[in-house]
């Protein structure tokens, strides 16, 4: 039996593409909301991070009410990295808006999101947006993602292939992209007509997957998730299935289900619903909520595995504990693990005997989204360099390997070719794009950490660069390392102005007069191979003798500041970065000066004995 006043949906793209500020144009024509409750744009990117980077980094949950029928909404990230999320949250849906920028085409992320739909069984209906853009090509478009549809196997969508046109931006939407209308109500009447509404079963006992955890002050833990089977009601008896076949048995305190922006609280769900469920406080991502007295279990949420790991640890600089309010192994323990647990791409551990953590996830930007909402939380931490999780598949070592698709102006082409090759990147398309000239690589994961930074360097800003997962392959051979030393401290205190400007001479500073620095800080950028130990506290010798000439006017170079990733992607094996709260700093692992020469012969030998 099939519900027909309700409809689960989710909203899947590459990233900037337009998903966010298309539901900012639903909400806004709904009709539903006061003018001052809708302020501003991109208005489900609640968290501090999402506005500050422009991007979608958590899945949410919305309801519009449409014609007398309730459409639960699922706004998804685009961005590779979070591929998680979107896991996650595709088994919540019936069907899924796959939105596709009318100029930029299918991207990457596109096609990876359309195929964890069409695994998860969900109907699609594409959505050609930014039709109002200059160089928009709708129909060409459309054309690519039929393509699209037949490369990746779906040819029972083929036959019946809903899509529409629309501009978020301007708020319509229209079958014929050469007529503008006045409202997005052609996109819900094709959302009521393409997409079914769940398939329920009311009499069955009770199943409803938990795929997502929230947390609150007042209530606890909150468990939602969408019931396949039954219903729940407040104060009922629960069985939770959990993992490793375990049962545990737990009771219902309060029920909510998704009106509007927010959640209302009802006294019963029924099948087909997404609700969040109070009082279950052993409840993880993955279990299933079921009646005791009939426990079936529905199949675990399986995500794809993280193919980059990072070091953790605690902040053991000389100005460690200056800033932060956490800063033991036990709080980061605690944060660390407690993330791991509504995080389904992130996966953490802890050797034996160390105080290291491996902290393993989707990407670069991944990770450091986590590292930069611990450090506003107030941890202190040390962070290794990002490496590549190799395995061994039928015995031959395997690493990841990513598609890297390039936009680029033709007379910058010679720049890209020369970077992407050094890091094994082959070619695998070459094709013009407008202005532009469109070229995907194949690339080892490890080729790619710190390339956006250079080849955005290189190409004076105008590179517009997209990566995804392609599949495990038998490991290349070494990549290049970065070809500069650092200047590292030899000396604790503060920056002077007389010191820096001799070092800028032959180096490039990040570090400015005033600043606190360490033995064993990284203050800059060699201008050559090898790293170079230098006093930058050293301040100008006064004397009582009064000089003939007038004392030289210091004028610095601004310091070089880096943000989380791009030290993330700078450091080198013997390196880290050191998060408080107000600083990133990089430093060696070992400080003195004599714990890494002692190191470096050690290695030395090492390598003699092994040749």
């Amino acid at each position: 039996m099939r519900r027909n006043d309700l409809r689960n949906i989710a909203i899947i793209a590459h990233v900037d593409h337009g998903k966010t500020t298309l539901v900012d144009c639903l909400l806004r024509q709904s009709g539903e909301f006061r003018a001052a409750q809708l302020v501003g744009e991109r208005i489900l990117d609640s968290n501090e991070l999402e506005r500050e980077r422009g991007i979608t980094i958590l899945a949410k949950n919305i309801a519009l009410p449409y014609r007398g029928v309730k459409i639960n909404i699922i706004d998804t990230p685009g961005h590779a990295d979070f591929g998680g999320e979107v896991e996650r949250v595709l088994r919540m849906a019936d069907g899924a808006l796959v939105l596709v920028d009318a100029a930029e085409g299918p991207m990457p992320q596109t096609r990876f999101v359309l195929l964890k739909a069409l695994q998860c069984g969900l109907k699609p209906l594409v959505v050609i947006n930014t039709i109002d853009r200059p160089d928009a090509r709708p129909h060409e478009v459309l054309s690519e993602t039929f393509d699209l549809f037949m490369q990746l196997g779906a040819d029972e969508h083929l036959a019946d292939f809903p899509h529409i046109f629309t501009s978020a931006r301007d708020g319509y939407a229209t079958a014929d992209p050469a007529r503008r209308t006045d409202s997005m109500r052609p996109l819900l009447d094709l959302v009521l007509e393409a997409i079914p509404g769940p398939e329920v079963d009311s009499e069955a006992p009770l199943q409803m997957l938990v795929t997502t955890l929230d947390w609150s002050d007042y209530v606890g833990r909150i468990a939602i998730g969408r019931l396949h089977s039954g219903s729940l009601r407040q104060g009922q008896q629960v069985a939770l299935m959990q993992a490793g076949g375990v049962i545990a048995p737990g009771k219902v305190s309060m029920l909510y289900l998704f009106d509007k922006l927010g959640r209302r609280e009802v006294d019963e769900a029924t099948a087909g619903d997404v609700a969040a469920v109070v009082g279950l406080e052993g409840a993880a991502i993955g279990d299933t909520i079921s009646d005791p007295e009939s426990p079936r279990a529905l199949p675990r949420l399986s995500v794809d595995e993280p193919t980059l790991e990072m070091v953790f640890g605690v902040n053991s600089s000389p100005l460690a504990g200056r800033e932060g309010r956490f800063l033991t192994t036990r709080h980061l323990r605690q944060r660390l693990f407690r993330e791991a647990e509504k995080n389904v791409a992130l996966r953490v551990s802890q050797a034996e005997d160390s105080e290291w953590f491996q902290v393993a996830g989707r990407g670069v930007l991944h990770v450091a989204v986590l590292v930069e909402t611990m450090r506003r939380e107030g941890f202190e931490m040390s962070i290794g360099k990002p490496r590549v999780i190799v395995r061994r598949i039928e015995g031959v070592l395997c690493e990841p390997f990513e598609s890297l698709v390039v936009e680029i102006p033709p007379e910058r082409l010679g720049p890209v070719m020369e970077l992407v090759g050094a890091r094994r990147g082959q070619l695998v398309e070459m094709r013009p794009h407008g202005d532009y000239s469109y070229l995907v690589f194949s690339i080892p994961a490890r080729g790619l950490i710190g390339l956006r930074t250079r080849l955005l360097n290189a190409t004076q800003g105008t590179a517009i660069i997209h990566h995804r997962y392609e599949a495990y392959r038998p490991l290349e051979g070494e990549l290049p390392g970065r070809p500069n030393g650092v200047l590292v401290s030899m000396a604790a205190g503060r920056a002077v102005a007389y010191s820096l400007d001799t070092l800028q001479e032959r180096a490039e500073m990040f570090v400015g007069p005033g600043d606190e620095v360490y033995e064993g800080m990284i203050v800059g950028e060699n201008s050559r191979e090898g790293d170079m130990e230098v006093n930058p506290t050293k301040e100008k010798k006064l004397t009582n003798v009064r000089a003939a000439h007038a004392d030289k006017n210091i004028l610095l170079k601004p310091p070089r500041l880096l943000s989380l990733e791009a030290a993330l992607e700078y450091i080198e094996e013997d390196e880290l970065v050191e998060v408080t709260p107000s600083k990133i700093r990089l430093r060696k692992v070992l400080l003195s000066s004599m714990a890494r020469r002692r190191a470096a012969r050690r290695e030395a030998r090492s390598r003699d004995a092994a040749s």
